[in-house]
């Protein structure tokens, strides 16, 4: 698979340069975590092959440990274990005397199955070590998300409290399902010869759909039906970080974005690495079958968009929804659902704490997650256990460590107090620029803190288990 196109790691994809933590290593037979005037790194590996990491912070440990999980890493890439997102949080919270722990899981992909058992592990080495931890926070980015999501799901007593972040939070047989949607208008309206289940050749597969959508962006007409595409997920018109949010009205510069977010961020995942899924599976777990096209546009975030790039190509919308719904249909393999559903939907029962945050222009990891995973957890009637950020920016995971560490506060309190006491965006605001000018940015690159009132639409295609 071509490196240089799939590379993506569902991690956030910002680069963070600041704070170096300094280290010492040793072998995973000391009996005190920290105290040793250095943060102390051990690492080893559990019976499966996955490998684990273990910080110790220099003055001595307060008692919690940050169990982090980490995002997706395609098939072929490096697998090390990690456990914190970013060295800048990670030099504050040893710096603050919490602990950090995390994998690399056995598995690389959609590797839900083996994280699981990996970070269950991991807890276990880090127990059998230094002691029982007397608070653990379960954490994590994207891909690690989810994880972390379904990781106090399964295992609710080992767990104190978890911050899921930029999570991929509708679940896996949703996301997928929805990926299916966009991939299955790209294939009936703009190229039918790419593959979008049962892969054959996923290098191929994927140059085609590169190759067809570049050509599509040159028209008029073309733009108007991957918009359309990009519509079936919700993916947003805002693409980078250092450039403001488009005019509501922009068309143009949105369909602009989204095309980028297609081309350099999802197309790997819908052309060529649902193979990797499917194989762990044992068949295909995505279906459109009965799915209503107009129906599905409707609910669009980006409806006023299609319908405005449509009018000025001179296109029918409806003549172009009616040929999807006419187009035979795709079908799911009971079995390999099963195995989605398990890796993981959402029950929405919590016993514990749950704060998650995103960016509303994230266009891997829809913001529209969070209305899939909130509106599960108040079915279930757990909403008191709940609370949610959001972060005005584009980009996936794209959190500067001043929100990081605010949001961490802000559950650390909800753990200590037994209350939820989130301050409005101006207050978070306010708390992550009092961090200072180290935590507020990514880099060198200055950032104001960005909280915000937000308030996401419905998911494209929710799927859980609230009656299961």
């Amino acid at each position: 698979m071509r490196r240089n196109t799939v590379k993506i790691v569902l991690a956030s994809a910002i680069m963070l340069a600041g704070v170096v933590v300094a280290t010492t290593t040793a072998k995973a037979d000391t009996t005190t975590c920290g105290g040793t005037g250095a943060n102390t790194t051990v690492t080893g590996a559990l019976a499966d092959g996955a490998t684990w990491k273990i910080e110790c912070p220099a003055g001595g440990w307060n008692g919690t440990l940050f169990l982090y999980s980490h995002g997706y890493v395609v098939p072929g890439s490096r697998n090390p274990a990690q456990d914190v997102g970013d060295p800048v949080t990670a030099a504050w919270l040893l710096s603050h005397g919490f602990a950090l722990a995390g994998s690399s899981y056995a598995t690389t992909g959609w590797a839900l199955q083996a994280a699981f058992q990996d970070q269950i592990g991991t807890l276990d080495t880090f127990t059998a070590s230094f002691g029982a931890p007397a608070q653990t926070i379960a954490w994590g980015h994207s891909l690690g998300g989810i994880i972390t999501a379904g990781l106090v799901q399964k295992f609710p007593g080992r767990f104190t409290a978890a911050l899921p972040m930029c999570g991929v939070l509708a679940g896996g047989v949703a996301t997928w399902n929805s990926g299916l949607d966009a991939a299955f208008a790209f294939q009936q309206l703009i190229d039918p010869q790419v593959q979008i289940v049962r892969i054959a050749n996923p290098f191929a597969n994927l140059q085609q759909a590169e190759q067809a959508s570049a050509a599509a962006q040159q028209t008029p007409q073309g733009r108007a039906r991957l918009a359309l595409v990009a519509a079936l997920t919700d993916a947003p018109g805002w693409f980078s970080p250092q450039s403001p949010e488009p005019a509501a009205t922009d068309y143009v510069t949105q369909e602009q974005n989204q095309y980028l977010w297609g081309t350099q961020v999802t197309f790997p995942f819908a052309f060529a690495l649902r193979d990797d899924l499917e194989a762990k599976a044992g068949g295909n777990p995505s279906w459109n079958t009965g799915v209503n096209y107009l129906t599905q546009l409707g609910k669009s975030a980006d409806l006023a968009e299609v319908r405005a790039l449509y009018a000025a190509a001179g296109l029918s919308l409806d003549g172009d929804l009616f040929k999807l719904n006419a187009a035979p249909r795709i079908a799911a393999d009971p079995a390999a659902v099963q195995y989605l559903s398990d890796n993981i939907a959402f029950n929405g029962q919590l016993s514990i704490p749950v704060l998650t945050m995103h960016t509303t222009g994230d266009g891997l990891v829809i913001n529209q997650n969070e209305q899939a995973y909130s509106s599960v957890v108040t079915r279930a009637g757990s909403s008191d256990m709940l609370r949610q950020l959001f972060v005005h920016r584009a980009g996936h995971c794209a959190f500067t460590p001043a929100e990081t560490i605010t949001a961490v506060q802000t559950l650390l309190s909800r753990v200590q107090t037994g209350s939820w006491a989130v301050p409005a965006p101006d207050g978070m605001n306010a708390l992550a620029a009092a961090l200072g000018p180290t935590y507020n940015g990514f880099g060198a690159t200055q950032v104001a803190p960005a909280f915000i009132d937000f308030q996401p639409t419905l998911y494209p295609r929710s799927y859980d288990l609230f009656r299961l």
